[in-house]
């Protein structure tokens, strides 16, 4: 599968981190636009001056680690496109440039199905894709969770448990499934 993946699902790191590697973990692909990680840092602009600073590190990181995911669109697609918000519209010429099969966001108002299926796409929330990696391969994703809860607590001195890390990460279905599977 193809993902083109909105701003919203890459600026939580927690959330980016879990649903990239999973994906690279079943061989499909994730793209993006200059325009979508343009807003991943203006909105890291919001929370700081040390926000902007760690979302343009981790830009840069994304960028060294998928060297082939940003997709390309011109001007033209993007303005013959309607969406209710029409600053989203360039996330959609994204996905139609790159032939992506999803986009994968938390914004469902703003990508309705009816429109989206004009141009065979789904829309897919980033807790759905990874419960469906989970059903395919559980050792891999508890993997992939685990070694982010051990850094999430040692980078912020703090004694998370699986569950709680996806939860404040907008992941609470995984967040469940995943803690039922260690814990038993």
């Amino acid at each position: 599968m193809n993902y083109l993946i909105d701003t919203c699902v890459l600026f939580p790191t927690v959330m980016r981190t879990i649903l990239l590697d999973a994906i690279k973990s079943k061989h499909d692909s994730a793209f993006w636009s200059e325009k979508i990680l343009s807003e991943w840092s203006a909105s890291a602009k919001k929370v700081g001056e040390l926000g902007q600073l760690q979302a343009d590190a981790e830009i840069s990181i994304l960028r060294a680690n998928w060297p082939n995911s940003i997709i390309s669109f011109s001007v033209e697609l993007e303005d013959s496109l309607y969406l209710p918000d029409l600053n989203d519209r360039h996330v959609l010429a994204a996905a139609i440039a790159g032939k992506c099969d999803a986009i994968i966001t938390l914004n469902k108002k703003d990508f309705p199905r009816k429109i989206l299926d004009h141009y065979g796409l789904i829309r897919v929330d980033p807790d759905h894709i990874i419960l469906e990696y989970l059903k395919d391969d559980a050792p891999i994703i508890i993997e992939i969770a685990q070694d982010l809860l051990s850094e999430a607590n040692r980078k912020f001195n703090q004694e998370w448990t699986i569950r709680q890390l996806l939860r404040k990460a907008r992941l609470p279905r995984t967040a469940k499934a995943v803690s039922i599977l260690i814990d038993g």
